[in-house]
């Protein structure tokens, strides 16, 4: 049954309509503009009939008054109102036909979120209303729904942009020496005692001096918050007495969440990234534009669905009744149009321009550069990016995976982009975990995956390393739990990965056992060292420098409460020196630029100085052999960094240090020949993921019989008797002021 309704017909609310005086305005910008005397108001819309504008009072709770956009120019609704002011409460509702069959689901009965507004009022209230079809008809979507939609959605805030930003600067941190900490805005602060209790879970907690002091003393450079873009609890959660904690479901790409802001005042997020620019510390955005809360055909009518449902969604070519879901969650944003694109790069340009954030981060970005026909790296969206001037010179990291056809795409984003290096992951885990054979593929993504990226000038910045994210078993659970324990997201334990790479080491979950504590904490170090001690760019999960729990639950998304947040107040103390050994890794590859090198490591020899720039070492102290990599019981191996064979105008001080890294996974201990060196120099121990507390610097002659630790990790570097370089005196420095005098109580 096909149904179609031309809605053109006066509402039925008593709302007084066309009071305000309205003029013609401008087609652009795009959303709400307060240009000192009034606001201008344009929204595209290329099959609408008409735009009404409906006014709310100061609650969003009363709609006070209707005004039809009188202007439609270039496909763009347009009008302007001398009388608004900042604060001004507004949304749309949008004329058209209602023919789902041909794509279009207009029902001007359902007021609408402006996909330009920077701010929201109140919160979405589930209910029938927000349907543009009735629930409870046997012809579903296809039937009219004619109730008011108005009191359950979310309303827009006209806001005043001016902001004194001070000596703000942005730290324009280099790629190559970026360490990325992933965190949760509420999570980070809910349970903090340094906070001041009413701030704890905004903006306003993230930007008190005691977060940039905390994360300035642990060593990293840039926090990259999970999705702070203005999104929707899922009605199945609700139902349950769950949220969308994680944030993944936006319904607003230009407005801050409401439940992060703890003033009435979207300003609230430029003073957070203020303290952090202070600090020194870059801001990086987890950004949602591959889909919207609206869902599929059976999803709720809140913005972009009834403005002009065919042109913003990927719709099946044959039947437009039905999304193409490439996402998972029922909706597809096409960024094939011309507009929509448009959209998705002016909420960049505004939080890059405006917000001043240092960078993003896509969430399923093989979406974002798929055309109708499939993945392309030249496609529109990525090509936007390319010249853009400001989101060229922003940090973009894709995360190049997707549901679908042909949605894994990791090393095939442009020259420009990092990517999350998912391989990087999973191999390091299956190695420490102690898996056999895995040691070639090991290989190759601590040195900088360059099979993936070593391209077009690409740089080893562009492989993103991590061990653990927001989504999947965080770093104490990944060497806690062999299974998942997803139960209190109420779905029996079904949801969430089950291939996980962890390991219990013999008991699941929380022991007593003294032995295994003392096996995992060191797994924890090896796991640390390996992820910061790489080639490319480090991501550091937020808690996981302290071993914070999650019980187990490696698909948290739901989950707003102690499960998620960071319980600063209840950190033991393996987890303190844990955090003190992370310092003391990040001082080591900060101290060393060989650890964090611009150009890819191939083992190019360097006929001058007689060395190459990697040379892989067996236990016998001699360079691996073919036969070495393919013995699959083989779990213990070196690698030597040699700065000396960098062309030397590429070279930066520490550049030209040597570096020896052992990675043991080996369940014994395995002797290993430390291989040769010029005369007159010795091996300095740095690190010793079984000594993390060691106050000394050992040293080593060559030719030693060094007895690596069962999974252990250690570093070394070369240096001559009695002139140790600069950078190793700084190194050696910093490792004691941490042994000697433990962190300063920051944040935590």
């Amino acid at each position: 049954m096909k149904r179609s309704v031309t809605s053109k017909q006066a509402p039925k609310a008593a709302v007084p309509t066309q009071r305000a005086t309205v003029r013609e305005g401008r087609p652009f910008p795009l959303g709400a503009t307060w240009d000192g005397l009034g606001v201008n108001f344009a929204i595209f819309s290329a099959n609408a009939t008409k735009v009404e504008l409906c006014l709310f009072d100061n609650d969003g709770e009363t709609e006070i008054e209707r005004v039809e956009l009188p202007e439609y120019t270039d496909e763009v609704w347009h009008g302007y109102l001398p009388e608004a002011r900042p604060g001004t409460v507004y949304g749309f509702r949008v004329y058209g036909p209602y023919e789902p069959d041909a794509g279009h689901r207009f029902n001007h009965n359902k007021l609408l979120i402006d996909p330009y507004a920077k701010q929201l009022v109140g919160n979405l209230q589930w209910g029938p209303e927000l349907f543009g079809y009735q629930l409870d008809s046997p012809d579903k979507d296809l039937s009219f729904d004619e109730r008011d939609s108005a009191r359950l959605v979310p309303k827009c805030r006209v806001i005043d942009p001016a902001f004194t930003w001070g000596n703000e600067r942005r730290p324009m941190v280099p790629w190559d020496r970026t360490i990325f900490y992933e965190a949760h805005v509420k999570g980070f602060t809910r349970l903090n005692p340094h906070v001041p209790e009413d701030e704890r879970g905004t903006f306003a907690g993230l930007a008190h001096r005691r977060v940039a002091e905390y994360l300035r003393s642990l060593g990293v450079t840039s926090i990259e918050l999970l999705p702070t873009h203005a999104f929707v609890d899922d009605s199945y959660l609700v139902e349950k007495g769950l949220v969308n904690y994680w944030g993944y479901n936006s319904i607003a790409f230009f407005a801050p969440a409401p439940r992060y802001l703890h003033s009435p005042f979207v300003n609230e997020f430029k003073e957070m990234v203020n303290q952090f620019h202070s600090a020194g510390l870059e801001v990086i955005l987890d950004v949602v534009y591959n889909h919207t809360a609206e869902g599929n055909e059976l999803g709720p009518t809140l913005s972009l669905k009834g403005i002009d449902n065919s042109s913003y969604y990927r719709l099946l070519p044959d039947n437009k009744r039905y999304y193409i879901n490439d996402t998972g969650t029922g909706n597809t944003v096409n960024l094939s149009h011309q507009r929509v694109l448009q959209m998705v790069a002016d909420s960049l340009r505004y939080w890059a321009q405006e917000m001043r954030v240092d960078g993003f981060r896509f969430d399923l970005a093989t979406i974002l550069a798929r055309e109708p026909y499939g993945f392309d790296e030249g496609g529109g969206f990525l090509d936007a990016c390319r010249q853009d001037p400001i989101l060229s010179s922003v940090k973009l990291i894709a995360e190049p995976w997707d549901i679908g056809p042909g949605g894994y795409q990791v090393g095939q984003f442009p020259p420009g982009w990092a990517e999350w290096n998912d391989k990087f992951r999973d191999t390091v885990r299956s190695y420490w975990k102690g898996d056999g054979g895995v040691m070639p593929e090991f290989a190759k993504r601590i040195s900088g995956s360059g099979d993936l990226f070593n391209k077009r000038g690409r740089k080893p910045w562009a492989s993103v390393n991590f061990i653990t994210a927001h989504d999947g078993f965080n770093l104490n659970d990944l060497v806690s739990y062999n299974d998942k324990h997803n139960e209190a997201n109420g779905e029996e334990n079904r949801d969430g990965h089950s291939n996980n790479h962890s390991w219990n080491h013999g008991v699941e979950g929380p022991t007593d056992d003294a032995e295994i504590v003392e096996m995992r904490e060191r797994q924890k170090r090896n796991l640390l060292a390996t992820l910061l001690l790489s080639q490319g760019t480090p991501m550091l999960l937020a808690g996981d420098e302290f071993g914070h729990t999650q019980g187990g639950n490696n698909n948290a998304y739901a989950q707003d409460n102690e499960i998620s947040w960071l319980e600063w107040d209840k950190i033991k103390p393996e987890g303190r020196d844990l955090m003190e050994f992370v310092r003391k890794l990040i001082a080591v590859r900060r101290a060393y630029p060989i650890l964090h090198r611009g150009r890819f490591l191939t083992g190019e020899h360097n006929p001058e100085l007689d060395v190459k720039d990697i040379t892989w070492i067996s236990p016998a102290g001699s360079e691996m052999t073919q036969e070495n990599w393919m013995d699959g019981n083989a779990k213990c191996f070196g690698m030597v960094l040699d700065g000396r064979a960098q062309p030397t105008g590429i070279k930066k001080r520490g550049d030209d240090a040597t570096i020896l890294i052992i990675a043991n996974s080996h369940y014994d201990v395995v002797n290993f020949t430390l291989p040769e060196v010029p005369e007159g120099k010795r091996w300095f121990c740095l690190i010793d993921t079984n000594a993390p507390k060691r106050t000394d610097i050992p040293v080593f002659e060559f030719g030693h019989e060094f007895a690596v630790t069962a999974r252990s990790l250690l570093v070394f570097v070369l240096s001559m008797d009695d002139r140790q370089p600069r950078n190793l005196r700084e190194a050696i420095g910093a490792i004691l002021d941490i042994a000697e005098r433990p962190m300063a109580s920051t944040i935590a």
